[in-house]
């Protein structure tokens, strides 16, 4: 338990019973008391040392703690005018996720196989915290929240895609593992930067302003990001997942530039370059008459895999609904974002963390060539011949276009098109693609200009 008499130190809640710490590391410990009271603070996994700091007249005050190896449970303490017991701390993996209803998605509110996950859910090294959806017109220092231990009952109530990632990084690591969910369905992704930000670059201004109030969240910039967001930082995070695109599929155009605004700002917020792994979004044949905006946010968020560095996307064109916005099959979804983390930060590369991605093509007399990376184990096309590559012809119409694999290439034939001006693939709302890699992961939608 966590004992706190009637005084002066306080804690934000981050910290608290059943917590989990980044391993390995200088950890970041902070709160507040009264000007000029030394506080005191001990590790029980390091008892023999004895950190020390004295607030400061604005009462506040921080302090970095060294971290060991993955382990506990431990107890840390903090003896001031008061004196604060925080027991059950392991040492091991901290993630945060982030994002609107497809992070936010509980097993309770419906996903496949829901009762045999849940009831299989025991894993007193996975902990949970989730931050409660607020708003706010400034950044805020306090927000609510508490750990939990995994059990069938919390991971009810917890992010189903988050719970998945995190039991598939205990499986493989045998680590503890922390997940920290701060989503809220329906979001723009404006909600989630900084409002100057936003409004210090004309194109993301422009959009953000373009959208509407709506019953069911925010949409002015910055509103989630400070409530929702800031009270977390500088608490030590290994990474960062991320699952939102489909409230700004009104407006997808800006979605890169957007979405890597985002990352740079959190991790200069954190001052950390952590990795951060996102969900291209599934197709889905409710985004719109245009059946293509979907399509271009999809393509949005592959570029920013070219402009930003240790970002990963896990491609779902597969286990996605084409008439649900949320997909019930989260197990996978978990598991595709898992794959990034142990192969890109967990050293275990035979994990194939990616579907074929396009890199460049070529015109051979009657072909257009594609190149892809990661086509681990080669290129399939499952369920038969490739479907869904189209040519832009001079009258600038899209034009179906037969394609075969050859070796670790498609050839796309350019037909009666004398003179192709673009290529693309699976660029509809509603696709329903079916180039793979043979480690079973689909590739990513795409859209070329040819020069």
């Amino acid at each position: 338990m966590c004992f706190t008499s009637f005084a002066h130190v306080q804690l934000p809640s981050i910290f608290s019973e059943h917590m989990v710490l980044q391993q390995n590391t200088n950890v970041t410990i902070w709160g507040w008391g009264k000007p000029n009271e030394v506080i005191k603070i001990t590790a029980s996994w390091a008892p023999e040392k004895e950190y020390s700091v004295k607030v400061i007249n604005q009462s506040a005050w921080s302090i970095d703690i060294e971290t060991p190896e993955a382990g506990g449970p431990y107890q840390l303490k903090l003896q001031g005018y008061n004196t604060i017991e925080i027991n059950d701390v392991l040492i091991g993996e901290v993630w945060l996720g982030s994002g609107q209803s497809n992070m936010e998605w509980t097993p309770n509110a419906g996903i496949d196989n829901g009762e045999e996950e849940q009831a299989n859910a025991n894993f007193p090294e996975i902990r949970f915290f989730t931050v409660p959806t607020s708003t706010a017109s400034t950044p805020q220092q306090l927000l609510q929240g508490r750990w939990v231990t995994c059990t069938p009952e919390t991971m009810n109530d917890f992010s189903a895609l988050m719970y998945f990632f995190g039991r598939e990084l205990h499986r493989n690591l045998n680590k503890p593992i922390g997940l920290i969910n701060s989503s809220w369905g329906g979001t723009p992704i404006e909600v989630w930067i900084q409002e100057p930000i936003v409004r210090g670059d004309r194109w993301l201004s422009e959009n953000a302003d373009k959208l509407n109030p709506v019953p069911w969240g925010p949409h002015e910039p910055g509103k989630a990001f400070n409530a929702m967001i800031n009270p977390l930082i500088p608490f030590k995070i290994k990474g960062v997942l991320w699952y939102q695109g489909e409230g700004n599929v009104g407006f997808p155009h800006q979605y890169t530039r957007a979405l890597s605004t985002l990352i740079d700002s959190w991790r200069a917020a954190w001052g950390e370059e952590f990795p951060f792994y996102f969900v291209q979004i599934a197709p889905y044949a409710g985004y719109g008459s245009d059946n293509e905006n979907g399509a271009i946010l999809r393509d949005q968020q592959r570029k920013v895999l070219d402009v930003v560095d240790k970002t990963g996307m896990a491609v779902i064109s597969d286990i996605g609904d084409l008439n649900d916005i949320h997909p019930k099959n989260k197990v996978d979804v978990g598991k595709r974002m898992a794959y990034w983390a142990l192969n890109r930060d967990y050293g275990i590369s035979d994990i194939v963390c990616s579907g074929p991605l396009f890199a460049l093509y070529e015109i051979e007399k009657s072909k257009i060539i594609v190149h892809f990376n990661h086509t681990d184990g080669g290129l399939v096309g499952r369920d038969g011949d490739l479907r869904e590559f189209e040519i832009l012809d001079e009258a600038g119409n899209w034009v179906l276009a037969q394609a075969n694999i050859k070796e670790n290439v498609v050839q796309v034939k350019i037909g009666s098109v004398k003179s192709p001006r673009g290529l693309r693939y699976a660029y509809k709302n509603d696709s329903n693609p079916n180039l793979f890699n043979k480690a079973g992961l689909p590739a990513s939608c795409f859209e070329i200009i040819i020069q």
